[in-house]
């Protein structure tokens, strides 16, 4: 990214900066006033500017221009340059914001030097922003289980395209996180990504949210689609974005380009649009709640990330992060986690998902014993009056105590066998291995207890 926009009202000036900087391998462009400098901006934000104090001519000078951009751009370096240089300008310059200040006549050497070190430093926190986002992304998009796999393999294939994706799945199975991966492998890694929460923003302000708003008061206040600028916005629970937004939304995606509240100008943005729902989102567009054709251009690509439900041989893996990333974020005591306390995850039902999960190991760092083990007992909530604290208990419901012992070891056999089954992927040896039982023993106990494996899903020898 070296495209310089270079704004003064001396064409000279202008001509020499450029050639100077194509000389150099930069991209250049020029702008002589205020109107000029903002058209440019607006139209694509540049890596850097450099910019004169004093434009003739101009609405506004380059200290107004600086507060401007500033507001709407803050991550683009300006440098600043001017005839009539004194330490007060060049004070307050630095103050909104300026990467440096240069008195004319300038010196080549020191303008290509100090550009050279503002294009440097923005490219370094360009960069380990991304780094920390990678890192926490990476991190968490782990799994061994084949819906794991299946997601990942698909994700794979759509990073190299510009696609629109829309991912499915239950709440808090990592809707977003799978998009962060996306985006952290793409060719837009290195520029944002916006999330947009649709379920979060109050309907009367969604417009204001997403186009910004200009007013004579308050000057430019970008929106987030405009922050999203040649990266990524994440539409979070689009299901709840309101029909007025959505067609307007619609027009984006057409043309993009947009106005904003109060203003005049089109804004042109170069966004890739990925969304997300826990609805039946094909349910809405039939309800008449949902634009059809918004419907069919966000869900270009459909990508469903699977719940803990359906990756329960994962649950340790993420139990496991989630442990030193609370140790190493929050500072709790690192703590292994037990064996019994493991395969106690994978049976536990999880309607928050990977969520809740973190939630459960949090809670178990903060309440439990530092220095030992997690344990069964640490994951519990709060145990019913009277009940110990045991992990050795088992807790009979009321149908298993009324039925005879024979149904009722064969009820308790066929749900233990079930929960194992789950617990490995539906694969048979691993159950069998983890049972104590041969696997065609398994077989022959499976069909006694009227289990069809046939019927099981991802059964794997």
């Amino acid at each position: 990214m070296s495209d310089i926009l270079i704004v003064d009202d001396e064409r000279d000036i202008r001509e020499l900066i450029s050639d100077i900087l194509q000389d150099e391998g930069y991209t250049t462009r020029r702008a002589a006033n205020s109107d000029e400098a903002m058209a440019e901006v607006n139209a694509s934000p540049p890596a850097l500017m450099v910019l004169d104090i004093w434009l003739k001519d101009s609405k506004m000078d380059g200290i107004d221009i600086l507060m401007k951009v500033k507001r709407s751009n803050p991550d683009i370096p300006i440098v600043i340059i001017s005839g009539h240089g004194n330490v007060e300008i060049a004070v307050a310059a630095i103050k909104q914001g300026a990467y440096d200040f240069i008195e004319k006549p300038f010196n080549i050497d020191k303008l290509m030097v100090v550009i050279g070190r503002a294009m440097e430093a923005s490219r370094l926190r360009r960069e380990n922003l991304a780094l920390r986002r990678r890192e926490t992304t990476t991190a968490q998009m782990r799994g061994e289980s084949n819906a794991f796999r299946l997601m990942c393999a698909q994700l794979e294939k759509v990073t190299a395209s510009n696609a629109r994706i829309m991912f499915t799945g239950p709440a808090g199975s990592g809707k977003e996180v799978a998009a962060r991966y996306v985006h952290e492998h793409s060719d837009r890694a290195s520029a944002p990504f916006v999330c947009v929460s649709a379920a979060t923003i109050a309907p009367e302000r969604m417009e204001e949210v997403l186009f910004g708003r200009e007013s004579p008061e308050r000057g430019i206040e970008p929106g987030l689609l405009e922050q999203a600028h040649g990266g990524v916005v994440y539409l979070d629970e689009v299901a709840d974005m309101p029909m007025g937004t959505q067609s307007k939304i619609l027009r984006v995606l057409v043309e993009q380009q947009f106005t904003r509240l109060g203003g005049a100008d089109k804004v042109r943005v170069d966004l890739r649009v990925m969304s997300a729902t826990s609805q039946d989102l094909g349910a809405r567009v039939r309800e008449g709640r949902f634009r059809q054709e918004l419907f069919d251009r966000l869900s270009v690509v459909p990508i469903s990330v699977p719940g803990l439900e359906e990756r329960r041989e994962d649950i340790p893996l993420l139990a496991e992060y989630f442990v030193d990333d609370l140790h190493r974020t929050q500072g709790l005591a690192k703590r292994a986690l037990s064996e019994a306390a493991r395969a106690h995850l994978q049976t536990m039902r999880w309607p928050g998902n990977i969520r809740q999960l973190r939630n459960v190991i949090e809670r178990a760092m903060i309440l439990g014993e530092s220095s030992q083990p997690i344990e069964i007992r640490d994951l519990q909530t709060d145990p019913a009056p009277g009940q110990q604290d045991d992990d050795t208990q088992l807790v009979l419901t009321g149908a298993l105590t009324t039925l005879p012992l024979r149904e009722a070891r064969e009820l308790f056999e066929r749900e233990y066998l079930l929960s194992q089954i789950n617990r490995f992927g539906g694969n048979i040896s691993r159950t069998a291995s983890f049972v104590g039982m041969e696997r065609s023993a398994l077989h022959r106990k499976l069909k006694s207890l009227g289990v069809n494996t046939a019927k099981l899903s991802d059964i794997k020898g």
